[in-house]
């Protein structure tokens, strides 16, 4: 295969998935709009939206690296099945994504007493973030997997696909998860 062939089959591939990426991110962006007007009521809150949904696309972006590597190295088959590699990629990536969740919240409301700035309360603004970071873990880890094992078993390189997958994802997910975390606390407080 010459390099102008394997430019138009990585394109071909990467074409659908970047369109669905789209409209994920169109999806996000109203999901966000629905967000606004909890932000009276939890000040800080659209501090922590960016940092969550990058660090969702750290955490998974580097998980969909190790699957689609095992998957390349014959080490991990693409299907749901007890694999050492894979069950300490997953776990790793749950851990770090509630734990990073938790961390968001701390900074975030430290860095706004830092600068004498409004506020939800601590436990607000952890909360929330251990919701969603919890929900969106669960949501990431078995969405990547599937995708990128049927993409993968339909001749699809898992490189072209991670990126797109986990960005799509983590925006659709987080954002919506983020917006049920925020009612969720509401209602509790």
């Amino acid at each position: 295969m010459n390099y102008r062939e394997e430019f138009w089959g990585i394109y071909r591939e990467a074409i659908p998935i970047l369109l669905l990426a789209l409209g994920g991110g169109l999806f996000a962006g109203l999901v966000l709009e629905g967000l606004l007007e909890s932000v009276e009521r939890f000040p800080g809150l659209l501090v922590m939206v960016p940092v969550f949904l990058a660090t969702r696309g750290n955490v998974y972006g580097a998980l969909g690296g190790r699957i689609s590597s095992g998957l390349h190295q014959g080490l991990i088959e693409p299907r749901f099945e007890w694999n050492e590699r894979l069950v300490n990629a997953v776990a790793a990536s749950f851990v770090n994504g509630i734990t990073i969740s938790i961390v968001i919240g701390f900074l975030s409301w430290g860095a706004l007493q830092l600068l004498d700035r409004s506020s939800a309360h601590l436990f607000e603004l952890v909360g929330i973030m251990l919701l969603a970071g919890t929900l969106t873990s669960v949501v990431m880890i078995v969405g990547l997997l599937a995708l990128i094992f049927a993409g993968y078993k339909l001749g699809y390189d898992p490189d072209n696909l991670v990126g797109p997958i986990v960005t799509t994802l983590g925006d659709i997910f987080g954002m919506l998860f983020l917006l049920i975390a925020v009612l969720t606390v509401e209602v509790i407080v």
